[in-house]
């Protein structure tokens, strides 16, 4: 199967295989150039291995990703080092509550201008935000208002910044990587709904074990600093990119990554009204629903839930030598991808109920055939 080609679709240039040689190339590559970026990043950040691959797939996918962990763990740490492990311009901005929109987009300021005649003239000029860079670390997320937060939200799906009336385009790849911290919840504000769904994946950063905690000690008591090198540029991020997109995925496996979704969305549920996320008649209503899901949740995932694991199943596939993904890469990646798309009624918070527990649940339970075919 590895020597089958990629099919062909409409690619980004440099990346077009259509024989089976050129697409054991292209795969080889692609793993060549993710495991590069993953042994720099190794060379600041111990252990956490999980969560390295899934900041990477979101990086070789186009999505975004969002970080949660106690303070630390090296949550901002492992994304700068991602940074510089990338020839990508490269923006900070620390969340705080006084944080206003324009201190992310930019803002109009009026200049004076040397004129040839020798008199100065005033004008506007756009003065370009943190927000214009091809990394972007949103630190502490949730301790900024509901506002300042949607102010990420247009840069993050249309990669443009609508500023009094002009749009700008950012420049490719864009890729944002927030971090919060789930114990510290005074003077925060938590995202909203719609801001979480445009994170491709939602990782937990946990604690450093035994050894890799005096891995830690080792590196940052020694006085030896680690020396991470570019080894990517944004030309190949791109071409990378498009080959995950170009990775098949047969029509059963496809199916698999939706009723996974739709699993999430319980009888009754909101999905139901007007047929919005994946709802009404024919988006299932709770048909795939596990009793878990019934009785705990009070709104599914959406279509990006799908399209998520899709891409990472893809990712996944080529990372392993595969031209096609597989249910198995799909059930890989269904934590990162939906746990952050799932929403808890007030019984399912009240027993302590998580959103891990009931994507767990459905993974468990969907059979991998459907009954009836789509």
């Amino acid at each position: 199967m590895a020597d089958a080609p990629l099919p062909s679709r409409p690619a980004s240039p440099g990346i077009a295989p259509a024989t089976a040689g050129e697409a054991r190339e292209a795969m080889t590559r692609f793993k060549t150039d993710f495991a590069a970026v993953r042994e720099q990043v190794g060379k600041a950040v111990v252990g956490h291995d999980q969560v390295v691959e899934g900041v990477l797939i979101c990086l070789f996918t186009g999505g975004h990703v969002l970080l949660e962990g106690v303070p630390g763990l090296g949550k901002t740490l492992l994304i700068r080092s991602l940074s510089h492990a990338l020839s990508l311009s490269f923006s900070r901005i620390q969340f705080t509550p006084d944080l206003m929109p324009a201190d992310i987009t930019g803002t109009t300021i009026v200049l004076e201008v040397d004129q040839p005649d020798g008199t100065r003239r005033r004008q506007f000029t756009f003065q370009r935000g943190p927000i214009f860079a091809q990394m972007v670390l949103a630190d502490e997320i949730n301790r900024a208002t509901p506002k300042t937060q949607s102010a990420l939200l247009e840069a993050m799906q249309e990669r443009s910044v609508t500023v009094a009336g002009t749009t700008h385009v950012l420049e490719r790849p864009f890729f944002v990587m927030a971090t919060q911290n789930p114990i510290e919840q005074e003077g925060t504000y938590p995202l909203p709904e719609a801001q979480l769904d445009r994170f491709f994946f939602k990782l937990l950063v946990g604690y450093s074990g035994r050894a890799e905690l005096s891995e830690i000690l080792n590196r940052t008591t020694s006085g030896a600093e680690a020396v991470i090198k570019p080894v990517l540029t944004a030309q190949r991020i791109l071409e990378c990119q498009a080959l995950v997109k170009q990775a098949a995925i047969a029509p059963h496996v496809q199916d698999y990554a939706v009723r996974l979704v739709l699993a999430t969305h319980p009888k009754g549920g909101m999905g139901e009204v007007g047929g919005g996320a994946g709802g009404g008649a024919a988006g299932g209503g709770g048909e795939f629903a596990t009793p878990m899901v019934n009785k705990y949740v009070r709104v599914g995932a959406s279509p990006r839930a799908a399209q998520s694991m899709v891409l990472a199943a893809k990712c996944k596939a080529l990372l392993d030598g595969r031209p096609a993904a597989s249910i198995d890469d799909l059930r890989s990646v269904a934590l990162p991808a939906l746990r952050h798309r799932i929403l808890l009624n007030f019984e399912g918070e009240a027993e302590g109920i998580n959103t891990d527990a009931v994507v767990q649940n459905i993974v468990q339970t969907l059979p991998i055939k459907a009954e009836q075919p789509v």
